[in-house]
């Protein structure tokens, strides 16, 4: 499987599986709230909606440094322990995620699940997107990341939500120069 829709779920053996445990609590809770948040919806007979972005990157406004950003810095950072994270990764500006929240309570007629991921990259492509962009930082090649292992995630498609009209106004380029904006204001970089 290439793409993943709302109709996939995570899957909590996988998590507990083959992720990162440090993550475990987190992804399985999030799926757990989620499932009884639309179930209570029905029950109760309320329209719930609820929006699944990718990875969200971009400036934060939080007072640490968020978990997405530093795992998605992880190429600028050299954290080789998330490389493997990355082998194929959704990703969503923060300012597009909070549109797509806008836009879903003002829209008519919405209902469920919303997948909000304007970009899934590899860490190949990564690797050359940010060698390219940030020749500053000593970013590995993608030959080097060759060796790199871990499970690779099928995409999300956020089809739906375009499909009702939404726009994604950023790219990596917006996600990756607001973050590394911050964390140099900030002393992370």
């Amino acid at each position: 499987m290439d793409m993943m829709d709302e109709s996939f779920w995570t899957d909590v053996d996988f998590v507990t599986q083959k992720l990162n445990p440090k993550t475990h609590p987190y992804l399985i809770s999030k799926t757990f709230t989620e499932r009884a948040v639309l179930e209570f919806g029905t029950q109760h007979g309320l329209d719930v909606v609820t929006v699944n972005p990718g990875l969200v990157v971009g400036p934060f406004i939080c007072p640490r440094f968020p978990d997405s950003v530093r795992s998605s810095l992880a190429l600028v950072l050299g954290n080789r322990s998330e490389y493997g994270f990355l082998l194929n990764i959704p990703m969503v500006h923060v300012d597009d995620v909070a549109r797509a929240h806008i836009f879903l309570l003002e829209y008519p007629d919405v209902k469920g699940r919303y997948n909000c991921s304007s970009n899934t990259i590899s860490l190949d492509k990564l690797s050359e997107f940010l060698r390219g962009k940030y020749p500053e930082f000593p970013i590995p090649s993608p030959e080097s990341l060759a060796e790199i292992k871990g499970p690779k995630l099928p995409g999300v498609s956020s089809k739906k939500l375009l499909g009702i009209g939404f726009e994604f106004n950023n790219g990596l380029e917006e996600m990756f120069d607001g973050a590394i904006q911050c964390c140099k204001e900030r002393g992370y970089l």
